[in-house]
């Protein structure tokens, strides 16, 4: 069995995506292409609807709180991997 040091050393194998592996890829671009679609057939169909300052404002809120819980959740991980507590 290989020590934790020798696992982390990357021996630089490369491996060829499987069969599975594909078929994963390939339906994951599907699923975004679809949302891609969808998206921009939902922003056509908004043509005359505006959005109040009000609405701005709590969607400027909400984008910089869920950055700030993001970036305070990257700091929780960062912290616990050097203070050992990972598993």
């Amino acid at each position: 069995m290989k020590s934790k040091d020798e696992r982390d050393a990357g021996e630089g194998t490369t491996q060829r995506l499987g069969t599975a592996g594909l078929i994963a890829f390939l339906s994951l671009l599907g699923f975004l292409s679809w949302a891609i679609w969808y998206a921009m057939h939902a922003w056509g169909m908004m043509a005359g609807v505006g959005i109040s300052s009000v609405g701005w404002l709590f969607l400027v809120l909400g984008v910089v709180f869920t950055i700030l819980v993001g970036v305070g959740l990257m700091a929780l991980l960062f912290y616990s991997s050097r203070k050992g507590r990972d598993f």
